[in-house]
């Protein structure tokens, strides 16, 4: 009993103990790791996949996916970056946020109440979005207008110390956090990845709840492009290629099953963390782009076998 109780603590807070494995191990050996500077650009560079997974996260605890939120970013990063010529800052940054949740939108009625599989919709939506991109930026990068400079705050600005997108990801965190956690709609996205059936039956509207999901990773994906535009200062359709398989990685490494029903927007964070890590270390140590595609997925395997032993 007392070994059953052990092994389920341990499979509790595996994600945990793999990120502070990391931890020591990166500290041992590159000597730059655990520098302020290096610590405020790993926080930089993971608000916006860290972003992308929480909004993946609940789309996948449905037992859905989205493969289009690389597109969505790309496609906002154009977006913003064309009406940053045009119009201010605020409005700038709101019609963007509007077109991801009508991209979210498209996805979701799709999905929910025209039954089409999730990875046919949003891979669709996928080619679509980003081809979008491609044809409104006529596939040259375009900065950031006079009208709306205050975007470079998101990327590179900090607030005591702390990068400004590292506290949005945060504030976003929380907020899904409490809403997964505390609120029954939480409480129904789960119920929904665990067993739609007995939902539907219960008279919950699983349609709405679904459609909302997407709506929700969409407009967080949105915010996510707005955060890379802040720190490149340019809007391109070509970034965000491979982002949605970043994300799904991460959501996996904190323990999300792909087939729904179980997940945590903390173990989701801590996925993305050590993700970064893996990168952050490896260009520490000056190691090939390729190599880093090669070690990153034997790790990410590792980290997947650990979390179900």
């Amino acid at each position: 009993m007392k070994a059953e109780k052990i092994s389920r603590s341990f499979s509790q807070y595996n994600t945990l103990i793999i990120f502070i494995v990391m931890l020591v191990i990166s500290g041992f050996i590159t000597d730059n790791f655990f520098t302020a500077n290096n610590i405020s650009n790993l926080l930089r560079q993971s608000a916006p996949i860290g972003l992308v997974s929480l909004g993946m996260l609940l789309v996948i605890l449905t037992g859905g996916i989205d493969l289009s939120v690389g597109s969505v970013v790309a496609m906002i990063g154009v977006t913003f970056s064309l009406l940053s010529y045009e119009v201010y800052y605020p409005y700038a940054f709101l019609l963007s946020i509007l077109i991801g949740l009508v991209v979210g939108s498209i996805s979701g009625f799709l999905v929910a109440y025209r039954r089409i599989a999730p990875f046919i919709v949003t891979l669709a939506m996928m080619s679509m979005v980003r081809g979008a991109g491609y044809l409104l930026s006529k596939g040259a990068p375009i900065s950031v207008g006079p009208y709306s400079q205050k975007i470079l705050v998101l990327g590179t600005g900090t607030l005591l110390g702390i990068p400004v997108s590292a506290l949005i990801l945060f504030s976003i965190f929380i907020m899904l956090h409490v809403l997964l956690k505390y609120n029954i709609f939480g409480r129904i996205v789960l119920a929904i990845g665990s067993n739609e059936e007995a939902v539907r039956l219960s008279g919950i509207n699983v349609k709405r709840t679904k459609f909302a999901v997407y709506v929700i990773c969409a407009g967080i994906t949105a915010l996510a492009g707005l955060l890379m535009v802040g720190r490149t200062g340019v809007g391109t359709a070509n970034i965000g290629v491979g982002l949605e398989l970043d994300a799904i990685a991460a959501v996996v490494i904190g323990g999300a099953s792909l087939a729904g029903g179980k997940g945590s927007v903390v173990n989701t964070l801590l996925g993305v963390f050590i993700l970064s890590m893996i990168g952050n270390v490896m260009n520490l140590l000056d190691i090939t782009s390729y190599l880093q595609q090669i070690i990153k997925g034997i790790i990410i395997i590792a980290a997947v076998v650990f979390q179900r032993n």
